[in-house]
């Protein structure tokens, strides 16, 4: 019988995080930090108009938009760039893997040592690395064992904090943005790989050190918590070989990648290495973005929020509508393989894609109203966790998380509701990345 990872187990475990969740959990200081910080509200109206010159368009979004520009992919700089803003034209780009690569996401190494991860991979090497973790994240039963290895109990926790909090006479006031949503998936991702304790501990803090765009993180400090994330999850990696758990590292250990032609081999520890980074990046990086956005969606629109209360079959409508109305991640980049032509367009081999999945999301040729939040609308798909090859491995995790975590909330503070004498919450970020402002609410 294989042996259950533990999540949290006291306050003490979760309040030793608090300074850094203050200081790195903070979307427009993220933002600010690589001067990459834009309204989004104020926008919106700008791509609109762009959008109706026509779906695809020649230049970055930030020139068209006359914003200063921001490079974000190191392969992407100083090649031509088209933007795609209609939900059929970046549909289409996503369905076309083979001519519209996921490849600008990778760094080039001049030493030439690198592992890459599935995420810059294309098929089909792609579809052979994400067949070994594929299962713990896509199959029915899956989802039962995130809930109860990890999030359910996570959340436990975390509502026990709060209520403790304002049972020894503190106010009833919380920002949800710092206290519960970015804290859920980090938590979530470190239980699930395997590791708890003190050694979660310093996991977690290494890893946000090493992701952080603070300003009060240097470029040395960021290397060197990435050298403890790396030998973390390699020390671990050895433990589990001589002693496997019923966790994602165990997991990994036991699948076979089968390669085009070459008989299945097991995974490297480099390999496994890169898989559990990915989970913690996707995990820990979007997820706690998203739940803030549905819990903002909900909290300033109180008369759904109501609706939701009386029905709770309507959270799954209203995470969808969030995830339409505001996805974490806006754009993704894609590398043109191919002379080819895109709506109109000639567009170049080496040339990169600039895929609109916000502005997609808010086509009025596909949903009526579309800047406005209602949970009610007729269901249709959206592109927020993606669309094709490189759809979101784990959005099923992430809504699972979201899920139970506003249950959760409901369920012990009934009355929840926006603090009227905190600053308002707002959407903020950058084009590539958006989240809430920051989410004050009466518990009582």
């Amino acid at each position: 019988m294989l042996d259950t990872p533990t999540a949290p187990e006291n306050d003490d475990v979760l309040t030793a995080d608090d300074p850094l969740y203050e200081e790195l959990y903070d979307v427009r200081r993220e933002a600010e930090a690589i001067g990459n910080l834009v309204e989004v509200a104020e926008i919106m109206p700008r791509i609109h108009a762009l959008r109706d010159e026509g779906p695809v368009l020649k230049g970055r979004l930030r020139e068209l938009l006359g914003l200063p520009l921001h490079e974000r992919h190191a392969r992407a700089a100083g090649r031509p760039h088209w933007t795609v803003l209609s939900f059929e034209a970046v549909e289409a780009a996503l369905r076309n893997a083979a001519v519209f690569s996921n490849s600008v996401q990778g760094h080039d190494n001049p030493a030439g040592e690198k592992t890459m991860g599935i995420l810059e991979m294309d098929p089909p090497v792609h579809r052979a690395y994400r067949r070994t973790i594929q299962p713990r994240f896509n199959m029915p039963e899956a989802m039962g064992w995130w809930r109860e290895h990890t999030i359910d109990t996570i959340i436990e926790r975390l509502i026990a904090r709060m209520k403790s909090e304002s049972g020894r006479g503190r106010a009833d006031r919380a920002d949800l943005n710092l206290d519960y949503c970015a804290r859920i998936p980090v938590y979530t991702i470190t239980t699930a790989i395997g590791l708890d304790g003190d050694e979660a501990l310093r996991f977690r803090h290494a890893y946000l050190n090493s992701t952080s765009s603070s300003r009060t993180v240097t470029m040395e400090q960021r290397q060197a918590n990435a050298k403890i994330v790396e030998s973390t999850v390699l020390g671990l990696i050895a433990r589990r070989r001589q002693e496997p758990k019923d966790d994602l590292v165990s997991f990994l250990i036991t699948m076979q990648l089968q390669m085009p032609g070459e008989e299945p081999r097991a995974l490297t520890d480099r390999e496994i290495m890169a898989h559990v980074k990915l989970v913690m990046v996707a995990g820990g990086g979007t997820s706690w973005r998203q739940m803030g956005i549905a819990l903002y969606a909900l909290l300033t629109h109180p008369e759904q929020l109501d609706a939701v209360r009386a029905d709770r079959s309507l959270v799954d409508d209203a995470v969808e509508e969030s995830l339409r109305w505001y996805p974490t991640a806006p754009y993704f980049y894609r590398m043109v393989m191919e002379d080819t032509e895109l709506y109109g367009h000639a567009i170049p081999k080496g040339a990169v894609l600039e895929l609109g999945l916000g502005p997609a999301n808010r086509d009025p040729a596909r949903w009526e109203r579309p800047d406005e939040y209602d949970l009610f609308r007729p269901k249709k798909t959206n592109l927020a966790f993606g669309f094709g090859t490189h759809r979101c491995l784990g959005m099923n995790v992430a809504r699972v998380e979201i899920n139970r975590g506003i249950n959760a909330l409901l369920d012990h503070f009934p009355n929840l509701r926006l603090d009227p004498e905190a600053p308002a919450p707002f959407m903020t970020g950058g084009l590539e990345q958006q989240g809430v402002s920051g989410l004050p609410v009466l518990l009582r």
